[in-house]
């Protein structure tokens, strides 16, 4: 439908930058253009930001975050910048110097201020703006790339004057992510002249990265448009892993492009008047610099590169395990948590549906726009036991800064209210909205086993917490915990009443991404069991080429997290639909 991505044709600027949700193929991307401009004669930089970064994996050369020469490549370098530690070093200059003159508490309600996903996004915003500003490193490479882009988000955050300001340091509003940029004021200048660059069209080319499937196409428009607001206009798109031919005698084969072609004629209004690209879908893993080097010299129908992957022997257990051991051990509320697009939606309905089976009264409640629940299972005689609802996040997120915002607009400047509406703008303050409706729909369910749709990370639930003994200390909290959240907070910790489900993909990223979350969860002394692996090629009887090749690498990672990281685990074949129905979730039961 599209043509395919030419680095020779495409890329006119020193800097470029990949971005895109977690699982799309930024790093592979990435790592497949500087190696091109490479092996073209061009002296090239690629720079990981992302703390899931496969980087050194794609290239298995052990990366840090001292350049170095990949040495099977001439002159390519690369280096793995670790977010993470930036945020961890960070979060120790901003409330080191209180230790010893502050309560614990307090202390710890400071920590987990600045444990969320914006002061890790600004952490490593700090770590590259050293090689963005930097003249000698501009002087001594043709091209920079970036594995991960900065979001529309952080950089109008870095643009508001409060965000330089004492005023973080003595607020009393209600945002969920207080003080991301307070120990960053020295800064000011350093990340002005990066965001100008960014701007810039003859410096920057902006590659928004997508999957051919409906939501990540809606976020690479989201990003689009945030990041556009802000300046950043020299976008492209790079629609990734398309499947460039069909196996007709093939069921799955025909069904995959079928549904690939039906999101890319459905393309986000926003994005339809970018310059978009595509790249084929491989029967290979993208990793070595072969593997990446021969990406871009795929044309049309021909496939390159032998499949060297030898499959491993591993369990499929089936849904209905999990259904049984949920049954088995009387849980009482269920969430399935996980990135977007990873089925989260799909694993809570079949549960719902698969615990009334066994007689249950249960209530589903979900927070995804696309689910349409109550069409789903409108007239089925089997769900007279099931009750469902939809909690609409954009209602509950203005719901809340309402609340914030009605509380501080008598008491402060317009720049400090802009800092505040900027503020509430951030992941966080959409999981704490939403976590207060689940908390109200869970109150109200006593004699129905509540599965809830979407939960909220580890780092909200510390959050919420620490700001109850911060409230306590100094009379001031972050925002009201109604008392349905502060059942709910122990209700989650106890591995008798409830099971938390992880949700994820049998590829690199999600699963990285799967274990960053229950890394999370447990911080926050929630210990999940359950580990559910969706849309798994290796689950179905495919005979396409292309897609058994994915079948065989996913072996990899259901190994990975049957044996490294999930105590119980169930695999879910790939699915035709993104909107499932009766009969389907019945499917997944048997």
């Amino acid at each position: 439908m599209f043509p395919l991505f030419k680095p020779e044709d495409n890329v006119n600027t020193p800097y470029l930058f990949f971005t895109g949700k977690g699982g799309v193929g930024k790093t592979s991307a990435a790592s497949a253009v500087a190696i091109f401009l490479a092996n073209s004669g061009k002296k090239v930089l690629i720079v990981s930001t992302d703390p899931a970064s496969n980087l050194q994996d794609v290239f298995e050369t052990e990366l840090t975050n001292v350049i170095q020469e990949i040495p099977t490549v001439n002159r390519l370098f690369a280096c793995n910048l670790d977010p993470e530690e930036a945020a961890r070093a960070y979060k120790e200059k901003v409330v080191g110097p209180y230790r010893g003159k502050l309560p614990a508490s307090v202390l710890e309600s400071m920590e987990e201020q600045l444990s969320g996903a914006c002061s890790v996004e600004i952490a490593a915003f700090d770590e590259f703006t050293n090689l963005l500003v930097n003249p000698e490193i501009r002087a001594t490479y043709d091209h920079i790339i970036f594995d991960t882009a900065p979001t529309g988000h952080t950089l109008r955050l870095l643009q508001l004057p409060t965000a330089w300001s004492d005023f973080l340091n003595e607020s009393t509003h209600g945002a969920s992510c207080l003080g991301p940029l307070s120990g960053l004021g020295e800064k000011k200048d350093q990340y002005a002249k990066s965001v100008k660059a960014l701007s810039d069209p003859e410096q920057t080319t902006l590659v928004l990265v997508s999957r051919p499937d409906s939501s990540s196409l809606l976020e690479a428009e989201r990003a689009s448009k945030e990041l556009g607001d802000i300046g950043v206009q020299n976008q492209l798109l790079l629609i990734n892993g398309v499947l460039q031919s069909v196996k007709k005698d093939d069921s799955v084969s025909l069904a995959f492009y079928r549904k690939q072609q039906h999101a890319l004629q459905k393309i986000p209004a926003g994005l339809r008047e970018m310059r978009t690209f595509e790249t084929p879908l491989v029967s290979f893993s993208l990793t070595g610099t072969k593997a990446l080097g021969d990406l871009f010299e795929i044309q049309s129908e021909v496939q390159i590169g032998l499949l060297n992957e030898t499959p491993l022997s591993v369990d499929l257990p089936p849904l209905q395990e999990l259904i049984d051991d949920l049954d088995q051990k009387g849980t009482r509320v269920i969430f399935t948590m996980g990135k977007g697009g990873v089925g989260k939606t799909t694993v809570a309905s079949a549960i719902a549906v698969g615990l009334v089976k066994k007689g249950h009264k249960v209530h589903l409640t979900t927070t995804d726009p696309a689910a349409h629940l109550s069409t789903i299972f409108y007239g089925e005689k089997a769900f007279e036991h099931l009750t469902i609802s939809r909690i609409d996040p954009k209602v509950e997120v203005e719901n809340y800064r309402q609340v914030v915002l009605s509380k501080v607009s008598s008491e402060l400047d317009e720049d400090a209210i802009a800092y505040i509406k900027e503020d509430l703008e951030s992941p966080c303050t959409e999981e704490i909205a939403i976590f207060r409706a689940f908390a109200e729909v869970v109150a109200k369910s006593k004699e129905e086993i509540v599965v809830i749709d979407t939960a909220p990370t580890g780092h909200t639930l510390l959050l919420l917490d620490a700001t109850q003994s911060y409230h306590k200390e100094l009379e001031r909290s972050t925002g009201e915990i109604p008392e349905s959240v502060r059942e709910l907070l122990p209700r989650l910790r106890n591995q008798k009443e409830t099971e938390v489900v992880i949700v994820t993909l049998p590829e690199a990223t999600p699963v990285f991404e799967a274990k960053r979350l229950q890394e999370d969860l447990k911080r926050a002394d929630i210990m999940p069991n359950w580990w559910v692996i969706n849309q798994s090629f290796h689950a179905t009887e495919t005979t396409d080429p292309i897609l058994s090749g994915r079948a065989i690498s996913e072996t990899k990672w259901i190994n990975i997290v049957s044996q490294d990281l999930a105590k119980l685990i169930a695999v879910i074949p790939w699915l035709e639909h993104d909107k499932v129905d009766y009969t389907q979730l019945e499917l997944l039961l048997k």
